[in-house]
């Protein structure tokens, strides 16, 4: 019997059963295990956004226009460059505004949604109490209780499969024949500094 038993994430790819070999649910209390599932939902929404993001990179899609005004850096020459070297070319300016709007989202998750993940009644990765961040549209209050946690858990399995997508193109070009599809990654570091 684990913790973690009843959890969302239990589906036919694992026996309709939670996957943990290590026992990692039950190193803790209640909490820990919703701040566990919470930043594994965390973790997959930036690495869905990441790459997907990596993606449009590297497809040489770009906005039109100057990215830097005062540097005269346009969304057109980040574009030339691999996804990583995109981000150092990025005026010093223009990364701290993207930090700091990270920084923002992440305090407004931890201290404005009540109650909170780790307390009682609270559930990992809802951030309905950023409602105009959230769900601005409205989708979500629209489906019924069945359809959205049906979505959450795709949220689930995709946010792992990002995870791992992810890591898979930071790897292609520094392990040759780590990724076994004939794709041509683009040349160039897979770790930079954030200045």
């Amino acid at each position: 019997m684990s913790a973690a038993d009843g959890m969302e994430g239990a589906a036919h790819e694992t026996g309709f059963t939670v996957w943990d070999p290590l026992g990692l649910a039950d190193l803790g209390s209640p909490a820990t295990l919703a701040f566990f599932r919470h930043a594994e939902l965390k973790h997959s929404r930036v690495c869905m956004a990441a790459f997907v993001g990596w993606l449009v990179a590297v497809s040489g899609i770009h906005f039109p226009g100057l990215v830097s005004f005062s540097e005269g850096v346009s969304f057109e020459d980040l574009s030339k460059l691999s996804p990583l070297e995109q981000w150092s070319a990025l005026p010093a300016l223009g990364k701290a505004q993207i930090l700091l709007a990270i920084g923002i989202i992440e305090h407004q998750s931890e201290w404005k949604i009540k109650p909170h993940y780790m307390a009682p009644g609270g559930q990992p990765g809802r951030l309905t109490g950023l409602k105009s961040f959230w769900d601005p549209v409205g989708f979500t209050a629209k489906m019924s209780p069945e359809k959205l946690e049906r979505q959450r858990l795709c949220e689930l399995k995709n946010g792992r499969a990002a995870m791992l997508g992810i890591v898979s193109v930071l790897i292609a070009n520094n392990i040759p024949g780590s990724i076994p599809v004939p794709i041509a990654f683009p040349t160039g570091p897979s770790f930079v500094l954030p200045f």
